[in-house]
Formats: C-alpha cells, structure tokens, sequence
C-alpha cells in the first residue's frame, strides 16, 4: 500500500496567514489575513484574496480564484469538472474555472459549480450554484435563486 501525506506544499502566501492543521494545500495562493481551518484541502492554481475565511472541511479545487473579504463556510465543495462526457474528465484541459468575487459569504455544505458570482453576494447553506450569478443579493435553494437584495454587505475583520 502506498500513502501520501497530507502537506503544506509549494503555497504562497501573506502576512498573518493562519492554517489549522491537518489539511492538505498545494500549489495555492494565499493573500494576507487568510485563516484556513483544519481539513481544508485546497489544490493547485487557487487563488484566495485577503482576509478570506475558509472554514473546516471544505474542498477548493483547481481553477478556483476567491475575492478579498469572503467566507467560505463549514463543508462548501468546489466543481470543475461536470463529467459531460458521463464520467470524470481523463484531461485538465476540460476543467472549467470558478470566479468568486469581493464580500461573498457562502454557507455551509454548498456546492459550487464552475461559474462567475459577483461581488457582495450570500449563498444559503445547502444551496448548488449551477449558473453565474451577475447581482448582489442572497441566493439559496438547488438551482440557486435569487430571495432577495442584500441591504447592506459585511466586511470581515480578522480576529
């Protein structure tokens, strides 16, 4: 049997990042203030801006940028692979990127698929992005749907 580690391998990264171990990053950026929880795997060529909160248990893959001031909840997996072909691609060529903007709060066991969601926006707990979402608002359900204008956007400050 053969096993591999979960590591902390080729990350850059800012000032004040925190990273509660066990998880597994690779090949990743961090920007300053970033605090990611244990069980976190986040993979190669993602990007996550400052002061973004990533909390245990959630899967960032490759493809992923996350804007500045975000938070990304307990369990929220990220897509970029739609097995169009009704399997797993068998090449990285065919995964399709995911854009998260500034002031995006996405709650806990979402699911995320490869789209664009603009800044200022909150995804409910549970909810599946499946298409870009291009207003700031709140969003919840599966499809995702918009319930309602976002009265005024939070900015997190780090603890």
């Amino acid at each position: 049997m053969t096993t591999i580690p979960s590591d902390l391998k080729n990350i850059a990264y800012g000032k004040n990042v925190s990273i509660i171990t066990p998880c597994n990053l690779y090949g990743c950026t961090l920007g300053d203030n970033v605090f990611i929880g244990p069980f976190v795997e986040i993979q190669k060529d993602v990007t996550i801006g400052e002061n973004t909160r990533i909390q245990s248990h959630s899967f960032i893959c490759s493809l992923v940028t996350i804007g500045k001031d975000c938070f990304i909840a307990h369990g929220v997996m990220f897509i970029n692979d739609l097995f169009e072909k009704g399997h797993p691609s068998l090449s990285e060529a065919e995964w399709k990127s995911t854009h998260i903007g500034n002031n995006v709060s996405i709650g806990s066991n979402a699911t995320i698929l490869p789209v664009k969601i603009c800044d200022n926006v909150v995804i409910g707990a549970g909810s599946v992005v499946t298409k870009d979402i291009t207003q700031a608002g709140i969003y919840a359900g599966n499809p995702a749907k918009k319930l309602r204008p976002l009265k005024k956007p939070r900015r997190f400050k780090r603890l």
